[in-house]
């Protein structure tokens, strides 16, 4: 069961992306992240009342607690970092090295984790290199651009704080009902995002934000609500080294709706990488 809960985790994940960008186009993305995160804090709280296990918070170990918080804080960092290169560069160029966070995953999930990596593993991880070093390749048109540089040093610490959260995370709910850890997170993730915007005195922008994008970051919200869910259930069922991999296709997804929506076309190089991401991925699962 935890293989749909993967599947599922990456559509949405996918979907999120998109929304997202379309959402913090002309609205500081600290300010959308923050404003995004409220959205997802009451569907997962939702979720733990609707299961009903919002009573067994009692029985939650100190260790559990601790590396939920840890992961919790992990992701706001990503998120933070994530965004703000998604507002810097394009979907096709952030979402792979964002993407990339599998690799490291999986070394932490063997340091870690005991998960024994495989052969196939290995060279999915060569593929998964190859084609994220092929995708971020940028035109000579672009290469002058300060503004298109900026983005990748966002990305990859983005990449760094997902590896992180997923491994912590994996920690963290284990001996827990996937939704109540999920949301315990997200406190984390809010208290962290207002954190900054609040030290930024940035929340005075919210009034500049329009309809569009209001509607847009809401969306995404619940979007990445619906994402988690599935995603940190599948994690307790599953093994990291697994489906983390599978939630990573949501690069598909991205880019597939950033060229229908957002018109980012991918050169010949760039769809090659998406190949390579594609096939190392599915090799990953072997």
């Amino acid at each position: 069961m935890w293989l749909l809960y993967a599947f599922v985790s990456a559509l949405l994940a996918g979907m999120t992306t998109i929304l997202a960008k379309i959402g913090i186009k002309s609205t500081d993305s600290n300010l959308a992240t923050a404003l995004r995160t409220i959205v997802v804090l009451l569907f997962s709280w939702l979720m733990v009342f609707v299961v009903g296990s919002q009573h067994t918070i009692g029985m939650i170990s100190t260790c559990s607690l601790i590396f939920l918080i840890l992961s919790g804080g992990a992701t706001g960092a990503s998120w933070l970092c994530y965004f703000k290169a998604l507002q810097l560069g394009n979907v096709n160029k952030v979402t792979p090295i964002d993407k990339s966070s599998t690799i490291l995953t999986i070394l932490l999930a063997f340091l870690f984790l005991g998960e024994i990596p495989t052969m196939w593993m290995g060279f999915g991880i060569v593929l998964l290199a190859a084609g994220t070093y092929l995708m971020i390749q940028r035109r000579e048109s672009e290469a002058l651009n300060v503004k298109s540089k900026s983005w990748l040093f966002y990305a990859v610490l983005s990449a760094v704080f997902a590896a992180l959260t997923s491994i912590l995370g994996k920690i963290g709910i284990q001996g827990i009902e996937s939704n109540l850890g999920t949301a315990i997170r997200t406190i984390v993730v809010l208290v962290m995002s207002w954190g900054i915007v609040l030290f930024q005195k940035k929340f005075v922008l919210i009034r500049d934000i329009d309809r569009k994008s209001w509607i847009f970051i809401m969306l995404s919200g619940l979007a990445t609500g619906l994402s988690w869910l599935c995603y940190y259930r599948a994690l307790q069922e599953g093994k990291a080294s697994l489906v983390v991999p599978i939630d990573k296709l949501s690069i598909v997804v991205a880019i597939a709706f950033s060229y229908i929506f957002l018109k980012e076309k991918l050169t010949k190089k760039a769809f090659a990488g998406v190949l390579l991401v594609v096939s190392g991925t599915m090799l990953l699962l072997f």
